[in-house]
């Protein structure tokens, strides 16, 4: 039989050195307006079946009220709620506030006798 040699090799220790890079901290103010910016710019995506039930309905939402569904999204979302009913006067809209996602729309006259269920939050606008 042939014998196999193996021969043991020290490990060496790798030096390995970090450099340090220091970004400048910028103040609390910078960080509160570049929030206030990314919040503010945020729209709803509206999912085909929300928009095909919009064009079906004939449900006509301004950009001003699309801009204030949205910021309250964005504070339901905050507040941990993920898929809250939006209540408007012409509409009721359930949204994905993880997805910031509209997933379905109706009239507000539709509401009347309706059961709505997968919802955590509710806002009334």
């Amino acid at each position: 039989m042939n014998r196999i040699s193996i021969q043991h090799l020290p490990l060496q220790p790798t030096i390995q050195t970090q450099k340090k890079t220091t970004t400048p901290v910028q103040g609390k103010q910078s960080f509160i307006n570049h929030l206030q910016e990314v919040t503010s710019n945020q729209q709803l995506k509206i999912s085909k079946h929300a928009n095909d039930r919009i064009i079906e309905r004939n449900i006509s939402i301004t950009e001003q009220e699309w801009q204030r569904v949205s910021e309250k999204v964005v504070e339901a979302r905050a507040k941990g709620v993920n898929q809250p009913l939006v209540l408007m006067d012409q509409a009721a809209l359930i949204v994905s506030a993880k997805n910031e996602t509209v997933i379905t729309a109706m009239e507000r006259s539709e509401t009347k006798n309706q059961l709505f269920t997968n919802i955590d939050g509710t806002i009334v606008l």
